[in-house]
């Protein structure tokens, strides 16, 4: 039996469309028509005023009825090659998510079988989904701040000690126009003059604000070692990787790595994974590009025996990092590979 999530007083992301869709019994979310006909409503979907009336017609009958099957004639009847293109791509998102019996199982699946034609927006959403999914019931302004990282990109800066991460599409928007304010040199490109941007840094007196502007992404997280934002992201961890991928952790943030020996690492982006990668191979890296590295962590698993035998009893490390133009794009898709589990025998 299913549920509709709908609307509570003090929701947060409300954006991610979450109140569209449906809830299973464990919690998983279940995509229902409203939830499609928010895909349909993409720019890249919607008919233009020289459109023709074929791919009007057919955005009309999506609309109406989201699940509906388009035959190949059908798609082959519209006149632009970038609209047929725009759907056949969208239909065969859909389909595949369809498939699978939660939004959650279709992540999974999209990620351990491959994204390959699948836009990265759609991507982006989905991840949206899913996470604000493992977050429900989540109070803490720190972990839902920080479990932003999983599907928006961020610039790093280091401000009067803090390591701050600010939403980069947020950035790039008030940096555009003109807003200025008292923060400071989170720099819209690397190499670009200083800009000071008018952002709110998260903090125990700002904090109650968050869930009332959590879809406007306008506050920086610190991640500085011992601040909220640190262990917050460590939290913001243990529920999706609890609930999305279904195995149970704890993880605690570190200053260093200390251990020369490890055995396990997980890359939670691309310039981190190429420096843990470079790390545990004994080459040598330049204190430049280890400086890159902003969050650490040590994960642990409550039950050992799904850990690959190698790796039993001995910490898995997790690592974040920026890019050399101050960019972070976390890919919560890296756990799915790369932790090291034994394969479940029927499925996720």
């Amino acid at each position: 039996m299913t549920t509709p999530a709908g609307l509570a007083p003090g929701d947060f992301w409300v954006a991610s469309g979450h109140h569209l869709c449906d809830r299973d019994d464990q919690g998983r979310i279940l995509g229902t028509p409203d939830l499609w006909r928010a895909f349909c409503a993409r720019p890249e979907l919607v008919p233009p005023e020289e459109a023709c009336p074929a791919e009007r017609a057919l955005h009309a009958a999506l609309l109406l009825e989201p699940m509906r099957v388009v035959p190949a004639a059908e798609l082959a009847g519209l006149a632009d090659p970038d609209a047929r293109e725009n759907f056949g791509v969208f239909l065969g998102f859909r389909d595949r998510v369809a498939a699978q019996p939660s939004l959650e199982a279709a992540w999974l699946d999209l990620f351990r079988n491959g994204v390959q034609g699948v836009p990265p927006i759609f991507l982006q959403m989905l991840t949206h989904l899913v996470t604000r999914a493992a977050l429900e019931g989540v109070d803490d302004p720190f972990v839902l701040r920080a479990a932003e990282l999983f599907f928006r990109p961020q610039r790093a800066a280091i401000h009067h000690g803090a390591l701050l991460l600010a939403d980069e599409e947020f950035l790039e928007a008030r940096g555009g126009d003109g807003g200025f304010g008292p923060l400071g040199q989170l720099l819209v490109e690397a190499g670009s003059p200083p800009r000071e941007v008018e952002l709110d840094v998260l903090s125990e007196e700002t904090a109650p604000l968050y869930r009332g502007r959590s879809d406007a992404h306008d506050f920086a997280l610190d991640i500085a070692e011992n601040r909220p934002g640190q262990h917050g992201l460590a939290r913001a961890l243990e529920h999706f990787i609890g609930h999305v991928i279904g195995e149970q952790v704890k993880i605690r943030p570190v200053p260093v790595i200390e251990d020369h020996n490890w055995t396990w690492h997980v890359g939670l982006d691309a310039e981190a994974t190429s420096i843990a990668n470079d790390l545990w191979q004994g080459k040598k890296v330049k204190q430049a590009r280890l400086a890159r590295i902003l969050w650490l962590g040590v994960l642990e698993f409550s039950e050992t025996s799904r850990v690959l035998p190698r790796v039993a009893g001995r910490p898995v490390y997790l690592a974040l990092a920026m890019d050399a133009a101050q960019k972070l794009r976390m890919k919560p898709q890296n756990l799915v590979t790369g932790l090291p589990l034994r394969a479940r025998e029927t499925g996720a």
